[in-house]
């Protein structure tokens, strides 16, 4: 693999679909790290005031079923060594502004900070959330555009240590004293944590070849993170990156995505024998126009599945069937809507069914320890938030 040293990313108005929550919920996610190019200042409406308990029209062959409830928009989730679930969540965003302080975020900016509003829920097999740590930053994104949230994006366990990758954090999001970064989460019920690699600084002093000038974050809006073999691997969706992280705290590039791809905004990571990166693609938003990268032990990039739309998560079963996580466009405008969230299973001869609909903005997706999904549903915006679980029968 290589690793040589060389940061939901906003285009115009592409507010990553994840690093937006709040009116524009999904829509500020897909430009969170996408980077959107359409412009959605005053005159625009959101199209997210709905009832919830109206679209949970869970159809298709895998029912679902609300498994946790009181969730701070839910992003990234991993089941831990002890049998629990645990979820990095965005938080309530914040009120702190660094306009003067250093360069401030076009369009999604600028951005307002907290250093104690991300939160990461841990949540029993029978669905009760308790609080590990809600001493982690979180930023609220310009009321221009629906004032998104971001905060702690993913999680991911070496071991019986919790590690979690934050995206509402540094100068640029308002939180001037703390860095976007991996840390180290305690789990004695202090809710100290400790800063394991500053990616801020790391993303500012390693350029992809391709940024995206528009609405370029500096401190990066990371998305997704995995452990494999003892390593952590974060994707950066604003500048278009793959990162290895050691849990000594070693930064290293494993792919410039930009460089061949352009700004596609990639999202969703998964391991299977290789890397696998789904991605969202700039707004506005069109079906079919996302994809699953393959990531050789080179670094080399191969389509490896096309026709998607908006991925926001990837996971592999014991019969190597893909499951992916997406959100279709549900106007003419191209904003994603409620209720229109969707799991897609791609079987190794590449045959796709779609195993289940009626999602809500969508921004996470597990596989349980029961052989089952468990999906962040309504990730962008408090008190929303609630954890859905999908049952495979087979």
């Amino acid at each position: 693999m290589q690793t040589s040293l060389n940061q939901s990313p906003i285009k115009g108005k592409e507010i990553l679909f994840f690093k937006k929550t709040h009116g524009f919920l999904l829509f500020l996610l897909i430009c969170l790290f996408a980077g959107c190019k359409k412009d959605i200042s005053s005159g625009s409406q959101s199209p997210f005031n709905v009832d919830n308990s109206t679209l949970k029209n869970n159809t298709g062959p895998a029912p679902w079923s609300v498994f946790a409830t009181g969730l701070n928009s839910p992003r990234g989730l991993k089941w831990g060594p002890d049998g629990n679930l645990y979820v990095a969540e965005g938080g309530l965003g914040g009120t702190f502004s660094t306009i003067g302080l250093c360069d401030q975020v076009p369009t999604a900016g600028p951005y307002l900070g907290s250093t104690t509003s991300g939160r990461i829920s841990m949540i029993t097999p029978a669905g009760v959330r308790t609080t590990i740590t809600d001493q982690l930053p979180s930023s609220t994104g310009s009321a221009q555009i629906g004032s998104p949230i971001s905060g702690v994006a993913d999680v991911a366990f070496i071991g019986n240590t919790l590690y979690a990758v934050l995206a509402g954090a540094g100068c640029s999001h308002g939180v001037p004293t703390i860095p976007n970064g991996v840390v180290r989460v305690e789990r004695d019920g202090s809710g100290s944590w400790t800063m394991i690699a500053d990616l801020s600084a790391w993303l500012q002093a390693h350029p992809v070849q391709n940024p995206e000038p528009d609405d370029f974050e500096p401190d990066g809006t990371p998305y997704s993170m995995l452990a494999v073999r003892g390593d952590m691997y974060v994707v950066e969706p604003n500048h278009g990156d793959l990162i290895k992280v050691t849990t000594a705290g070693v930064i290293s590039r494993v792919v410039d995505i930009s460089a061949s791809q352009g700004h596609i905004v990639p999202t969703a990571l998964a391991y299977h024998g290789n890397f696998f990166l789904g991605n969202l693609h700039p707004y506005p938003i069109v079906d079919g126009s996302s994809k699953i990268l393959k990531i050789t032990p080179s670094g080399e990039l191969k389509d490896w599945a096309t026709g998607l739309t908006t991925v926001l998560g990837l996971v592999f079963d014991q019969r190597d069937r893909m499951y992916v996580l997406e959100n279709t466009v549900s106007s003419p405008n191209g904003f994603p809507a409620p209720g229109h969230g969707q799991i897609v299973r791609i079987d190794p001869s590449g045959n796709r069914e779609t195993i289940a609909t009626g999602l809500s903005l969508p921004t996470g997706m597990t596989m349980g320890p029961d052989g089952n999904l468990y999906v962040s549903n309504w990730g962008f915006g408090p008190p929303l938030g609630e954890i859905v679980k999908v049952i495979l029968n087979n």
